[in-house]
């Protein structure tokens, strides 16, 4: 719904799973949020039909639209990881990458707070399994859901980058990759190199990254 290509050049991928809920994954950084409501609804999802904005994690080109939802949706609900719920929650210019993009986030209240390691939404046609995956940032994330027998990765901002500024973290990030690499995935969607297809193509992404820090 979203993406550099499509909408703004500091958005990230902007991905929509259909269904009940209806589940956005992340809202680009702020410019073309308008933009990506009318994709969405060209889909023939309304707006007033968004149940779930997922915000990966706290980085501004991630999450700088969600205002925007929110005030045009007050009934959407806006999950991210307690991880970088403080980051979210304060506009941190340093930790949202805010002050890279010559930009102010203002403060974003989260509505659903995910804690621990993994949750299950209950979904029709299937169920969508949030994942923690650290590394990128302290509360990065992943979703992860299987149609029609195909297992679909929605993995953010798995490449990286990792900067100090950011809480990364090398060794969880490379356990997450770990996790990752176990489930096996037919369909990767990243959040900046875009849709990966094939279950060895997702593997080599995820290996060839690794392979780049080091591991």
């Amino acid at each position: 719904m979203g993406g550099p290509d499509l909408t703004d050049p500091s958005d990230c991928m902007v991905y929509l799973v259909r269904g009940n809920p209806c589940f956005l994954i992340d809202t680009g950084a702020g410019p073309s949020a308008a933009e990506i409501l009318s994709l969405i609804e060209k889909t023939g999802c309304r707006g007033n039909d968004l149940d779930i904005l997922f915000l990966t994690h706290c980085h501004v080109d991630h999450i700088g639209g969600a205002a925007y939802f929110r005030e045009r949706y007050p009934k959407l609900r806006i999950m991210a990881h307690e991880g970088d719920a403080e980051a979210i929650q304060t506009g941190d210019p340093i930790r949202t990458a805010a002050n890279w993009y010559g930009t102010k986030l203002p403060p974003l209240e989260i509505d659903d707070l995910f804690t621990g390691e993994k949750r299950v939404i209950e979904a029709t046609p299937s169920p969508l399994i949030l994942l923690h995956t650290p590394g990128h940032t302290p509360g990065s994330c992943v979703i992860f859901t299987e149609r029609d027998g195909v297992r679909v990765l929605f993995g953010q901002d798995i490449h990286g980058p990792f900067m100090p500024e950011f809480g990364s973290d090398l060794s969880h990030w490379r356990n997450s990759m770990e996790k990752l690499l176990g489930l096996e995935a037919d369909i990767l969607c990243e959040g900046h190199y875009g849709i990966i297809e094939g279950r060895e193509e997702v593997r080599q992404f995820i290996e060839h990254h690794l392979q780049l820090q080091g591991f």
